[in-house]
């Protein structure tokens, strides 16, 4: 069984020590899947929902990214990081669910997993207070990670 890496010798929680790792290129991409009532659904035309507090996804996509910049500040262990990319895609899929995309990059000494999941998360809730006044029946389904490369080893999700 492998060792939790945030926890010490006397089971406290700490801050993993990444000054003896080297630095690497470290990509990172998460996604979360926001599904809606069909009548809200059906008022997605062009790939965007417009609302009183202006355009659903652009507005998502701004506060994704700003989200995955300042992951450091919200997630206690995580290190700040000084992304090299940050892109957010939103899209409607076959089933008009939301599906955001949040790819991260970074040449560091440990990965930008946390950082992709945040981004795609506060995306998604992004969409979600942007569209609750249509709706409270909008839920969050999931927010995953699709795949991560650099550092000890590579993951790709087998449902991705």
């Amino acid at each position: 069984m492998e060792k939790l890496s945030h926890i010490d010798t006397k089971n406290r929680p700490t801050m993993v020590d990444v000054s003896g790792k080297t630095s690497s290129d470290r990509e990172a991409h998460a996604r979360a899947i926001v599904e809606f009532p069909t009548d809200v659904a059906g008022r997605f035309s062009g790939g965007d929902i417009e609302t009183a507090k202006g355009p659903v996804f652009a507005t998502a996509i701004v506060a994704g990214v700003m989200a995955a910049k300042r992951t450091h500040e919200l997630i206690p262990f995580c290190h700040p990081l000084g992304l090299s990319n940050c892109k957010v895609e939103i899209e409607l899929d076959e089933q008009q669910r939301v599906v955001i995309d949040c790819h991260c990059k970074v040449h560091h000494r440990t990965g930008v997993e946390m950082e992709a999941l945040m981004g795609a998360s506060i995306a998604a809730l992004t969409v979600y207070d942007m569209c609750k006044a249509l709706s409270h029946e909008i839920v969050i389904k999931e927010t995953r990670l699709i795949s991560k490369s650099g550092g000890k080893k590579d993951y790709v999700s087998g449902s991705a």
